[in-house]
């Protein structure tokens, strides 16, 4: 994966050097199925680490409260620009650290403490971000929550979501997800909210990629004013946040005023450097071929799922990422198939479902996606085999001699399928 050979740092610091060399070597010999973790470009990498971590730019491009920013408003302009042009939006903020303080601005420049949003609820595939009991902002804002009418299908409950609207009068009807495999219907969601004055916001970090590419529909098609995402996931950048707003100026002032200075100070201008080359990445007709092969995958996987009769969340995928109740199907736990999937070069998560019976911590399922593995170069073939072994895997999760086997497989797949420097 990295021509880096971290000469300074194993000259300086061993412990360090091991853990990172540690972390190549993992990432080399095993399969990624985290739908939220992707491999990036070296071009990322080096933007990533360059000498714009040196460099403190609180504030807007021509509006620093720093002097020597030329080339930091040059290389926001661009992440701006590139931004923009990915998801049809007029303005962005490129500058949040991540997607959860991305989510937490947005809240504020839209809202004031008190207000209400509507958002999915976690156990139904939605974020802690959405307002988890948990959550600090759940003590600021009220959150309500909608959820799917049939777990089987994954229909979102719209009427159920309309009468929590009319009753409750958010501020925000928020459409997004963490773990929820299909499409939603933004124009549905736009209705509502047009009925009761709510803002609209799609929370697409997960997706952000599909929809830059044009293969999942971008919800400023159907009249959203606001996305939030991270940069990273499908979309293959560093690890990061971004809030993009269709048109509206005054809310773009708002997001602006809440990231900086009310949420953040300095952004980090290495990720933003890495965010930009990113995002010229995915605007080639390469990054659409990529993305329409991440959905291939998922389907391959579902079939797979489907035909040995475990059940998957939804009934399915129309995204990267599958959920599958495998207590309820395999006899085994989340947690235990994290584990044994670990074991065998397969890394995934132990997820809830809809409803979920157990706890958090070991629940009954697995959340799993085709982002990194596709970046790889793994299609169909290569999806229904890895679908096929994880399966086997749990169903024999007390049999050395067959993890062995496995284990040896996922290596040798790895390794016909190496983690590429360039995407373009």
């Amino acid at each position: 994966m990295s021509k880096n050979e971290y000469n300074y740092i194993k000259k300086q610091d061993e412990e360090v050097y091991n853990a990172i060399v540690g972390e190549e070597e993992r990432e080399r010999v095993g399969i990624e199925l985290i739908p939220s973790e992707n491999y990036v470009s070296q071009a990322v990498l080096e933007a990533n680490g360059s000498v714009f971590t040196n460099k403190y730019a609180e504030g807007y491009p021509g509006r620093r409260y720093y002097g020597g920013q030329e080339f930091t408003d040059e290389i926001e302009r661009i992440a701006i620009e590139r931004a923009c042009r990915l998801f049809k939006a007029k303005y962005a903020n490129v500058q949040p650290l991540s997607g959860a303080p991305a989510n937490v601005a947005m809240y504020f420049a839209l809202m004031e403490p008190g207000d209400t949003v509507l958002g999915m609820d976690l156990s139904h595939g939605g974020h802690l971000t959405h307002g988890h009991p948990t959550t600090a902002i759940n003590k600021v804002f009220n959150f309500v929550r909608y959820k799917m009418k049939d777990a089987e299908t994954g229909e979102i409950d719209y009427e159920h979501l309309r009468q929590m609207a009319l009753e409750h009068k958010p501020k925000i009807i928020l459409a997004g997800f963490s773990a929820y495999s299909r499409e939603l219907d933004y124009a549905k969601f736009k209705a509502v909210a047009d009925e009761v004055g709510a803002y609209t916001v799609a929370d697409v970090a997960h997706i952000t990629g599909l929809i830059a590419a044009g293969v999942l529909k971008n919800p400023f098609d159907y009249g959203f004013d606001v996305m939030t995402m991270t940069t990273h996931k499908s979309l293959r950048g560093p690890r990061g946040g971004m809030i993009v707003v269709r048109e509206d100026k005054e809310i773009a002032k708002k997001i602006n005023k809440a990231v900086f200075p009310g949420m953040q100070g300095g952004p980090h201008m290495a990720s933003v450097a890495a965010k930009a080359v990113a995002f010229g990445e995915a605007l080639t007709p390469e990054f659409k071929e990529y993305a329409e092969q991440v959905v291939k995958n998922a389907k391959a996987m579902e079939e797979v799922f489907k035909r040995e009769g475990v059940r998957l969340l939804c009934g399915g995928t129309d995204n990267h990422l599958l959920l599958a109740d495998v207590f309820g199907s395999i006899g085994i736990t989340g947690q235990e198939a994290e584990t044994v999937l670990d074991e065998v070069g397969i890394t995934l998560n132990k997820n809830m479902i809809a409803d979920e019976p157990r706890t958090a911590l070991d629940p009954s399922g697995i959340r799993f996606g085709t982002p990194a593995m596709t970046t790889r170069g793994m299609k169909e073939t290569e999806a229904t085999r890895l679908a096929e072994l994880m399966i086997e895997t749990m169903r024999n999760k007390d049999d050395a001699d067959k993890k062995e086997a496995i284990k040896a497989e996922v290596r040798s797949m790895c390794e016909a399928f190496p983690i590429p420097d360039t995407f373009i």
